[in-house]
């Protein structure tokens, strides 16, 4: 900011109109660069607002999902011993009526209810366990392979197009649970595959990439993210449906447990990370997950430049990320 020096008319009696006119042209100026100051102190303050306000979402929703995690065990295992039980039972039943084909249909129907309770439970005990995650650099475009790899059956089936939009910047590694993290990123994977089969969508492409961008963390701090992308060509999602879609048993689906994303929610937010959904401009659901790239998280302070703006200073090492919205 320009500091402006007012001469002293009483003791400059030779004062001119030029200088008064320079006078009032640094006052403008300097009016001018507080105004342009102030609107991108507004605008910066709404931005931290809004990023605020979704950190706490996260941590709320990652505090709730702890909670029903224990509780969920706990009916789990209950369930889990009788059932046990009673398949033992089917199958000795089965194997005494071998030759009565109804009763022996009859039991295998017990036997295929048991597996979808069974189904459950497993998903319930994986949601629940401990997350803590076992972390080694591992490279993050391998990560979006082995996604795809296990999902790649299912896009054949559902005649779904792969396209791969990793940045430039995609080859870095980063530390990660690999099996947890795969899991994770292969739900999200099926997720949208199964909601572009299921509303017969005429275009099916999966699109899905990585890169790198600083994200503010629920804690506040701005840090190195990791951002995994998984966008689809389906309806969208329902602004109501986001909102509820990470609470455990809740789908929109006809079969599946509900608890697919609750438990992507739970891995992501077991590397410190955070899962952000949105539709796509050109429809479709965009799903991201952020993990930190790992050491000490860099904060990114605000300066003001020469001009009265507010400018971001420059990141050590980090010339090639790009700026992401929360």
């Amino acid at each position: 900011m320009s500091i402006v020096a007012i001469p002293n008319i009483a003791q400059a009696p030779n004062v001119g109109i030029a200088d008064l006119e320079q006078l009032m042209r640094s006052v403008n100026d300097t009016a001018q660069q507080l105004q342009q100051t102030h609107v991108a102190l507004r605008g910066e303050v709404a931005q931290l607002q809004r990023e605020l306000a979704e950190a706490n979402e996260q941590l709320r929703r990652s505090k709730s999902l702890a909670a029903l995690g224990e509780m969920a065990a706990g009916i789990a295992h209950e369930v889990r011993n009788p059932l046990a039980s009673i398949q033992l039972y089917v199958q000795m039943l089965a194997e005494d009526v071998s030759g009565q084909p109804q009763q022996t249909e009859l039991c295998e129907k017990i036997a295929r209810a048991i597996k979808g309770l069974d189904d459950v439970v497993r998903d319930v005990l994986l949601f629940a366990r401990d997350t803590k995650v076992n972390t080694a650099q591992f490279s993050a475009s391998m990560l979006i392979d082995r996604a795809l790899e296990s999902c790649e059956s299912l896009m054949a089936d559902g005649d779904i197009t792969v396209v791969r939009q990793d940045a430039e910047s995609s080859q870095f590694s980063l530390p990660v649970d690999a099996g947890l993290f795969v899991l994770a990123l292969s739900n999200v994977m099926r997720n949208a595959a199964d909601a572009m089969i299921e509303s017969r969508s005429a275009r099916r492409e999966l699109r899905a990439g990585v890169s790198r961008c600083m994200h503010r963390n629920p804690d506040g701090r701005r840090a190195q993210m990791a951002v995994f992308s998984v966008v689809d060509t389906g309806p969208g999602i329902d602004q109501q449906v986001v909102k509820r879609m990470f609470n455990p048993f809740f789908t929109t689906r006809k079969t599946g447990t509900g608890l697919g994303l609750a438990i992507v929610h739970r891995i992501v937010d077991g590397h410190g990370g955070h899962v952000s959904v949105a539709n796509g401009s050109d429809g479709g659901a965009e799903v991201k997950l952020f993990l930190p790239l790992g050491g000490p998280n860099d904060t990114e302070p605000s300066t003001l430049n020469g001009r009265g703006q507010l400018a971001r200073a420059p990141l050590a090492n980090n010339s090639s990320s790009k700026e992401h919205g929360a």
